[in-house]
């Protein structure tokens, strides 16, 4: 498996989870107060929860782009005005010697 295909799907994955937490929450959110407070922990543990997924697909999505497009079509190395053959005769201290 490729590293983007590979990045994609856990990506995918990780926001399918966050989607299923959130429903969830959204349903216990709707029940009376009484019945809340009696979850109280542990629907503040899936608020934590989800906080953490967000973050880590945020850091998946920005450390593991999903396109692999390049960033800068403007790079130094894509102008069409350098030229490789311009730097054939520059010569540096330690290519003299002996």
């Amino acid at each position: 498996m490729e590293i983007k295909d590979y990045c994609r799907n856990v990506d995918i994955e990780l926001t399918q989870w966050r989607g299923k937490i959130y429903d969830v929450v959204s349903k216990i959110d709707s029940l009376p107060t009484g019945n809340k407070q009696r979850m109280f922990e542990d629907v503040n543990g899936l608020h934590i929860i989800m906080t953490e997924l967000c973050d880590r697909i945020e850091k998946l999505r920005t450390e593991c782009p999903i396109s692999w497009e390049p960033e800068n079509e403007d790079a130094s190395f894509h102008d069409p005005q350098f030229n490789f053959n311009d730097t054939a005769n520059v010569h540096f201290d330690y290519e003299f010697g002996g």
